[in-house]
């Protein structure tokens, strides 16, 4: 039976999670490359002003040395814009023009020339600079500077916006991978939905609606498909059983009357009594088991039924003879548990289980049923301290003849708990064969008769 799962352990959304992961991490390495492409081509910019402000510079240094640049200088810096840092001092530290007081901490005049060659960038006042310093023949400092505030905020908007977009982009990828999870699982829990009524024995269940064209509704179509030749070939065995539980009991039982009429061989004839009648009542109960087989799904012929009155007298009446045969007994049946039943069914359902239980079980074991409400549903256990079920047949233990070998001896044909499965099912209820340190546990769960408001 499909149960519900944490969201972490579905595979769609962790598909879905992953997808999203891949696409983020792709998204990352763009906009990674995006950002260092537009820094390295705002860099090359200001280096080209940079380099057009020394050309200049040099141009009239040229013509008439540090006058005419002095005077450039003091020109420039009267129309300061707060782009630029010029300066200019004498061989013994004041400055001749420029818009410094005096020369900046931590830069060092290298070279005697005007080209770009040697630009570093260095902080003042918190804003970043690329700058040219340079000593001139004859000891004058010149630096020549650009603000790289226009390529710092270009970059912090354009990181601002990366972010958004990434914010945005992870939550449109988580919207719509739960949408996309959210439809695959649907449709999976369709089929999952189907597998758990089959599995409880509703063969003939199907998918409501249309298939559709895609790779989902080829799966419903060959599910289906494999579902009918299922109950095609269940349908023909159980035919089988039937006709061969029909065709034989009648000869036996005329085969048993004539021997009633046999006299002298007393003997012979009670063992071959016994043989007759033990092959009757397996057919009866192969009869029995497709009958319920049969109506299994149906609500036909249930009518409420007091669990627990029923309980306490196939109890009272198999108590005796567990009694006598020097086993431990104990019941502990809840008053009051009713259910969608056949009376009968159930009956013949529990004596089946006690009568098994005696059968296999020797002096000094323990056999007990619990009958108890455990919300949702009423828990009836049978338990006995007996040999149990080998390892090796546990997993096929309410099928059609099967039998452990070590009970060969016995007198038995592996149908009891194979009827039991098929009326626990007639009536909806679950059975299961809880692990136990000794003998044998089975316990079945009851739907509840739903009280009329």
């Amino acid at each position: 039976m499909t149960t519900a799962r944490p969201l972490a352990a579905r595979a769609t959304l962790r598909l879905a999670a992953l997808m999203a992961l891949a696409v983020t991490i792709l998204s990352l390495g763009a906009m990674a490359l995006q950002y260092r492409l537009v820094e390295t081509r705002m860099m090359a910019a200001q280096r080209s002003l940079l380099t057009a402000d020394l050309d200049g510079f040099a141009a009239l240094y040229d013509q008439r040395r540090i006058i005419a640049l002095r005077q450039a200088i003091d020109y420039r810096a009267a129309a300061e814009t707060g782009e630029e840092m010029l300066l200019l001092m004498d061989r013994n530290g004041a400055v001749l023009a420029g818009t410094l007081p005096g020369w900046p901490k931590g830069l060092t005049p290298e070279g005697d020339g005007f080209a770009i060659d040697g630009a570093v960038e260095f902080q003042d006042g918190g804003a970043r600079w690329l700058a040219v310093a340079r000593e001139l023949p004859g000891g004058f400092p010149l630096l020549v500077a650009r603000s790289l505030h226009p390529v710092d905020d270009t970059l912090a908007a354009l990181r601002r916006g990366m972010l958004g977009l990434l914010a945005a982009m992870l939550v449109a990828g988580g919207v719509v991978g739960w949408l996309a999870a959210r439809s695959v699982m649907g449709r999976i829990g369709r089929i999952n939905d189907l597998a758990d009524r089959v599995a409880e024995g509703e063969l003939e269940a199907r998918l409501p609606g249309d298939r559709s064209d895609d790779e989902f509704g080829l799966l419903e179509t060959h599910v289906h498909g494999m579902l009918d030749r299922i109950q095609n070939l269940n349908r023909a065995t159980h035919r089988l059983s039937d006709t061969i539980a029909h065709e034989l009991r009648t000869p036996l039982n005329r085969m048993l009357q004539k021997l009633s009429r046999i006299e002298g061989q007393e003997d012979v004839t009670a063992d071959l009594k016994a043989e007759m009648r033990q092959a009757i009542r397996m057919f009866d109960s192969l009869l029995d088991i497709s009958r319920a087989e049969a109506d299994q799904g149906s609500g036909g012929g249930l009518v409420p039924v007091d669990l627990s009155a029923v309980a306490l007298e196939v109890w009272e009446l198999y108590e005796p003879l567990a009694e006598d045969k020097g086993m431990v007994t104990e019941a502990q049946v809840q008053p009051g548990l009713r259910v969608l039943g056949d009376r009968n069914l159930i009956a013949q359902m529990l004596s089946n289980l006690i009568d098994n239980a005696i059968k296999y079980c020797s002096a000094g074991d323990r056999l007990s049923l619990l009958l108890e409400d455990t919300g949702d549903r009423h828990l009836m256990r049978v338990a006995d301290t007996g040999p149990g079920l080998p390892a090796d047949i546990r997993g096929e233990a309410f099928e059609r003849f099967v039998r452990a070998e070590r009970d060969r001896g016995i007198k038995g044909h592996g149908l009891g708990l194979a009827l039991v499965r098929a009326i626990a099912a007639r009536h909806g209820a679950r059975m299961t064969l809880p692990e136990a340190d000794i003998g044998l546990v089975l316990e079945i769960h009851w739907p509840r008769l739903q009280q009329a408001e």
